[in-house]
């Protein structure tokens, strides 16, 4: 690992729709010579991830069954108790993950459960773990208060790019969106932010996005690239899926653009085949949520994941190398 390559925070539009038009092995090749000046060949971070509180979310995201403002089969479930998250952490630790990362359905966080979270994150900090939250937006006074504590991440996505985000979500602007980084990096936090990939968005789209994330001065520190996830009952149930390959690419982008980030690949990893997920790491991806669930989705077994990264010759700060 050297210091050979330099964070930029000036990249133009232009300029990223044109790593979005380039050959894609090309790309992934330009890509990988970047990972590997920058962090550890062949190591990946796990983080495992626990709904704390799922459903009744009263923000319309098409894309999540947490919404109250749809009919799906997710079962709405009140504050985890201090005692579950204890022990989701701890099991967490027990096979590999080096990160907890908890998230609430909720716009913003209610003063009546903000208390317990605040407990959550000491009590994940004291097994030795980083740890990350999402809550939905947050004020100045909370981002500080989640400091205090020990937070290490929050994340807060960007989902897509501005142009296309009103098509998304309504309940929220792209504006209250940056505001809410901008208060967790006033408080000393590491940002968690990235999107989601095939919601109808362009390719002009995905450049939108990852320029958002590039030009944002520090870069996140964790930039997770989703795959929609179609679930029954949201308003994006029967979009047709994207090619698969269109997660390396913007992998690749991201790494080329943020080379000192970490780039997880996050929801839709359960319908990736292995050859996808090697490319995705290829390219530049360094992080992965490791466990069978993520907030209210499927992801793959810890088995499975296991298996991969030992046919991949990957390993963790954790697990044993291959």
């Amino acid at each position: 690992m050297t210091d050979a390559v330099s964070p930029r925070f000036d990249w133009t539009r232009p300029e990223i729709d044109a790593l979005f038009a380039r050959p894609l092995l090309d790309l992934v090749y330009d890509a990988a010579c970047v990972h590997r000046q920058c962090f550890t060949p062949g190591e990946v971070q796990l983080s495992t991830l626990l709904s704390i509180k799922t459903g009744a979310c009263p923000e319309d995201c098409k894309y999540c069954p947490q919404s109250g403002h749809y009919h799906t089969d997710l079962v709405r479930e009140p504050l985890l108790d201090l005692e579950t998250v204890t022990r989701e952490a701890q099991a967490a630790k027990a096979l590999g993950a080096t990160r907890f990362c908890m998230g609430a359905a909720w716009k913003n966080p209610p003063a009546k459960d903000f208390p317990k979270v605040l407990e959550m994150v000491q009590t994940v900090k004291a097994l030795g773990m980083e740890s990350c939250m999402t809550l939905g937006m947050l004020t100045a006074e909370q981002a500080d208060a989640l400091a205090a504590v020990g937070l290490d991440y929050y994340n807060h996505n960007l989902d897509t790019s501005p142009e296309f985000y009103g098509e998304i979500i309504t309940t929220r602007t792209y504006q209250d969106r940056l505001d809410t980084l901008n208060a967790v990096r006033g408080a000393g936090m590491k940002v968690c932010c990235g999107g989601i990939l095939g919601m109808g968005e362009t390719l002009s789209d995905r450049a939108g996005l990852i320029w958002q994330l590039a030009t944002q001065m520090p870069h996140p520190e964790s930039v997770p690239i989703n795959l929609l996830v179609a679930v029954p009952g949201t308003p994006l149930d029967a979009i047709d899926a994207i090619d698969p390959l269109e997660m390396v690419r913007a992998v690749a982008v991201a790494r080329l653009t943020m080379p000192r980030s970490y780039v997880r690949l996050s929801a839709g990893r359960e319908d990736m085949d292995e050859g996808i997920q090697a490319l995705c790491f290829m390219a530049g991806a360094n992080s992965i949520f490791y466990g069978e669930r993520l907030l209210t989705t499927d992801n793959p077994s810890v088995s499975r994941d296991r298996a991969l990264l030992h046919k991949l010759g990957l390993t963790s700060e954790v697990l044993a190398p291959a």
